[in-house]
């Protein structure tokens, strides 16, 4: 048992970048958000030129 955990101590610690680099919002206010944007402002939640986008547009 005393060569436990020597890989990971010898690894190099790496600072995430890109799109790593922020904390996501906890799940709880993630999804609201997600809510009030699809649900409430009646916006799609994907890319604006993508085919589901141009459908929901029809939809509403």
């Amino acid at each position: 048992m005393t060569k436990a955990g020597k890989v990971r101590q010898q690894t190099p610690k790496i600072e995430s970048t890109g799109v790593n680099a922020s904390k996501k919002a906890i799940p709880r206010k993630r999804f609201r958000r997600l809510y009030k944007k699809r649900i409430i402002k009646g916006k799609f939640g994907g890319q604006p030129d993508s085919i589901a986008a141009k459908k929901a547009k029809y939809r509403s």
